[in-house]
């Protein structure tokens, strides 16, 4: 259920980066046999799930690593990290000729800060609440 909810967020998250004008960040819709936005929100759930995976395997083993350089640059160097993460997923869903398009890597990082703020904001909201 929380895979559903984090998939959900970064669909939203996503969309809302893709419509500032000055970030070169696009969905190109999968053609499911008829258009319009149903198969833009079903592309964009698809983009996120795969941002998810992406973001919970390799951004794992790239955080892990890279652990010395978020102490040096005090936490700064997650923006490359993420920027790069969602470059990732860009380019994974390039070969289908289908999915998220980021033009430029530093728009990427621009656009990666903006979905990991709506994912915190959101997150904040959507929690469920722990019971003592």
């Amino acid at each position: 259920m929380r895979f559903i909810i984090r998939v959900v967020i970064n669909a939203f998250a996503i969309w809302v980066a893709t419509l500032i004008p000055v970030l070169t960040v696009s969905v190109l819709p999968i053609h499911f046999g008829w258009e319009g936005p149903i198969a833009e929100i079903l592309t964009l759930l698809i983009v996120a799930a795969i941002f998810a995976i992406v973001n919970t395997i390799i951004g794992t083993v790239i955080k892990i690593v890279a652990f010395p350089l978020y102490i040096l640059t005090l936490g700064l160097i997650s923006l490359l990290i993420n920027g790069f993460l969602l470059w990732l997923t860009a380019w994974l869903t390039h070969w289908w000729q289908w999915g998220l398009r980021v033009d430029d890597f530093w728009w990427g990082i621009v656009a990666a800060l903006l979905i990991t703020v709506i994912n915190w904001i959101l997150g904040i909201i959507l929690r469920p609440k722990r019971k003592h």
